[in-house]
């Protein structure tokens, strides 16, 4: 097991945020975490970018398209969006991106709020697996481990981010 230090990387994805946003000219945009480790970073990341929406959370339990495969927790929250996406920039945070099936679920259910002008995918962690085309605009880190290791955030005051191996 082999832990990451987290609020030195959380720093330098809100300063390329920050750029980025210039760059596109892109004002007043709001910020949405992906439930769980998504909406413990993007809190951070909200206070430092001085974002003044409130955050929003998505749970996209319902929309992954593996839900059957994985099963669900006993203990699935509704999302809040509780602003209006339509004709917005939103930042979507997640915590790590692997598969690219937890993204495509997010996009699915933010779209059924509405039209967004723009979204901008922000990870923690960027880590090899993709199985669809989907990739982050800011990355904290980007690790390519073998398929018998994952990465688990752990917080939310303390974040800890593990390499864990799983024995099959």
């Amino acid at each position: 097991m082999q832990h990451h230090e987290i609020e030195p990387l959380i720093k330098v994805m809100a300063n390329n945020i920050e750029s980025q946003l210039l760059i596109g000219q892109k004002e007043t945009p709001v910020m949405i975490g992906i439930h769980t480790g998504g909406v413990w970073i993007a809190n951070r990341l909200k206070t430092m970018l001085a974002i003044d929406e409130p955050l929003g959370e998505l749970n996209i339990a319902f929309y992954r398209d593996d839900f059957t495969k994985i099963g669900i927790h006993p203990e699935v929250k509704p999302s809040c969006l509780p602003f209006e996406v339509e004709g917005r920039h939103i930042i979507l945070v997640d915590d790590v991106l692997q598969s690219g099936r937890t993204i495509r679920a997010a996009l699915n259910e933010i779209f059924d709020y509405g039209r967004p002008a723009s979204v901008m995918l922000v990870v923690l962690v960027e880590r090899g697996g993709r199985e669809l085309p989907i990739q982050a605009d800011v990355a904290g880190m980007k690790m390519d481990l073998p398929a018998n290791q994952h990465i688990k955030l752990s917080g939310p005051e303390q974040l800890n981010l593990k390499t864990i191996v799983v024995e099959k």
